[in-house]
């Protein structure tokens, strides 16, 4: 029991801000996101993951990233990536690619990870304003673990209104180990004296019998 959590906890530190995905950043701009999701175990006692994403736009066709995820100095990752675009269909959405490399560790034990995801994205419009939808497919690799298999689904609205929703499902399976999924509804808020952007969301996952409070902060730059 104690390798099946270990391994689906670190298989589930890899994952970007909703924002991610199939498009990339325009060249000489960037984004950050940090993220913090806590769970509450018992009485006095919680459990936390958080995170912090990097993107910049280091060439028309390349965005380069960062991804570091961490869960209570136990488990955790830091990965470089870069984007590709793949092809853009227009109104019926785009690909695009992203290869990654890093390390991830248990304790105090570190090891090699290497991941490629295949995302697509497309532009939504609706009654209550513009938005979006993004499916990410990602193969992770790590040297003394089965090959991790991804599926995400991120879909949301970016109205420009002080309030949006946003929905986030994502679910990994690994060969021997069980099915696990967390659905993640949030809302956008965009203040208007602020440059950054706050969301704030309910995971439900299939570790926890309870939902945990996800808080996040977007700034571009």
């Amino acid at each position: 029991m104690r390798r099946t959590l270990l391994a689906i906890i670190l298989a589930l530190m890899a994952t970007g801000p909703a924002c991610a995905g199939a498009w990339l950043r325009e060249k000489g701009t960037g984004f950050v996101a940090a993220t913090t999701t806590v769970h509450r175990l018992e009485k006095y006692a919680y459990e936390y993951k958080s995170s912090l994403y990097l993107e910049w736009g280091a060439f028309e066709r390349v965005t380069l990233g960062l991804d570091v995820n961490e869960h209570q100095g136990l488990s955790g990752h830091a990965l470089l990536f870069a984007r590709l675009p793949i092809h853009d269909f227009g109104k019926a959405g785009r690909f695009a690619a992203e290869l990654g490399a890093g390390a991830y560790h248990w304790q105090t034990t570190w090891a090699p990870m290497y991941k490629a995801t295949l995302s697509y994205g497309k532009g939504l419009n609706t009654g209550w304003g513009n938005g979006w939808i993004a499916v990410d497919t990602a193969l992770e690799y790590r040297t003394d673990q089965p090959l991790i298999r991804k599926l995400d689904l991120t879909t949301g609205l970016s109205s420009g209104r002080l309030l949006d929703p946003l929905l986030q499902v994502e679910t990994t399976y690994i060969p021997g180990k069980p099915f696990y999924w967390s659905v993640t509804p949030s809302l956008i808020y965009r203040p208007k004296l602020l440059k950054s952007t706050w969301v704030l969301g309910i995971e439900q996952n299939a570790l926890k019998s309870q939902p945990g409070l996800k808080v996040a902060l977007w700034r571009d730059f």
